[in-house]
């Protein structure tokens, strides 16, 4: 029993060290021609690369940062209740209304503050 235990430890370390494998020129080259040797590299670990082919999977279907941004905003904008046009014209006639009342009541304020400057300065003490 001692040999078979023996050949099972053998086959394990062969088979958990992977071998490297050079490819050597079948003929021998002309001395114009040259000779080039491949190494082939041993076996990837399959689930690393298909580790890595799901990563990339992920990371193409999660938007990006940006791309979230636009959709949760263009979401957003069509709950908005948009006003209609009538209700717009309406509104903008009242600001400007507004504003040219104000223009008028600082003029006649800046007018009254000018004459009674005037007044003051014009008098000879």
């Amino acid at each position: 029993m001692a040999k078979n235990n023996k050949k099972v430890e053998v086959a394990e370390e062969q088979t958990s060290q992977p071998e490297e494998e050079v490819v050597a020129p079948e003929e021998v080259a002309a001395p114009e021609q040259e000779v080039v040797e491949e190494k082939v590299e041993p076996k990837k670990d399959s689930k690393k690369v298909d580790n890595k082919k799901k990563d990339n999977k992920k990371k193409d279907k999660a938007p990006s940062k940006r791309g979230k941004r636009i959709k949760e905003t263009i979401s957003e904008l069509k709950k908005v209740t948009w006003p209609t046009f009538g209700s717009v014209v309406k509104k903008t006639g009242i600001v400007l209304a507004v504003v040219v009342i104000f223009a008028v009541v600082l003029f006649g304020i800046d007018r009254l503050l000018a004459w009674l400057f005037d007044l003051l300065t014009n008098q000879v003490v």
